[in-house]
């Protein structure tokens, strides 16, 4: 009788939660264009449910430890094992910004100081916003609670995976190439990852090479028993 409850309130909850939770696809989306990435316009936006945390049943041929990054549909996954994954949602590159690749983390930082590329400080003067040369980490730094940095043949590709101080940028197209996470977000991928990971970036480009996997949507018993 016990588990013939636990299995309604399964249910009740899967159809609750699935009701906005939209499964990522591995076809190309149309980006969206926003303001700069130093100065947004909007700041009313919250995160829609699709892109808040979830455990999802996930396919790959991607080793579990591996990170996948779908830009087009704005979602990073954690590969797990089989047929499992945790999805976080993202805001990624305006257009113009995005790219792919397979890289992997080099450093990780916490509460790291921001050092705006020196095109980025001009691109940003003409517009009339002056960045500084470096701001040192804390709440207000763009680049949030956490940093991982990558890096492609051993060399600092200036992208990042990191966290923000404005989580209604997630599932936004206004970076300027980095992917950026919630903060409580970026600090769960953070204690998983490790330097050397694997970062598979799928967007622009397809330099990323023939990558499988497939979404299913979340992972109802595993949310609620956890395992």
């Amino acid at each position: 009788m016990k588990s013939g409850k636990m299995l309604l309130a399964a249910a009740g909850m899967l159809a609750a939660i699935t009701a906005t939770d939209n499964v990522a696809q591995a076809s190309p989306a149309k980006p969206q264009t926003t303001a700069s990435d130093a100065v947004p316009s909007v700041r009313s936006k919250v995160v829609p449910d699709k892109f808040k945390r979830r455990v999802v049943r996930f396919s790959t041929t991607e080793a579990p430890g591996t990170i996948i990054v779908d830009t087009n549909n704005k979602f990073l996954y954690y590969v797990e094992g089989p047929n499992r994954a945790t999805r976080y949602g993202i805001g990624v590159g305006r257009e113009g910004y995005g790219w792919s690749g397979v890289v992997n983390v080099g450093r990780m930082q916490e509460w790291p100081s921001w050092t705006p590329p020196a095109e980025m400080r001009v691109r940003e003067r003409r517009a009339g916003h002056n960045l500084p040369l470096v701001q040192e980490g804390g709440p207000d730094n763009p680049l949030g609670a956490r940093a991982m940095y990558l890096y492609k043949g051993g060399r600092d590709t200036i992208f990042r995976i990191h966290g923000t101080n404005q989580p209604w940028s997630i599932g936004l197209n206004m970076s300027s190439g980095c992917i950026r996470m919630m903060n409580q977000d970026v600090e769960n991928l953070y204690s998983r990852a490790s330097v050397g990971t694997k970062v598979v970036v799928i967007g622009p480009g397809n330099k990323q090479g023939d990558v499988q996997f497939e979404d299913r949507g979340m992972d109802i018993f595993r949310t609620i028993f956890g395992g």
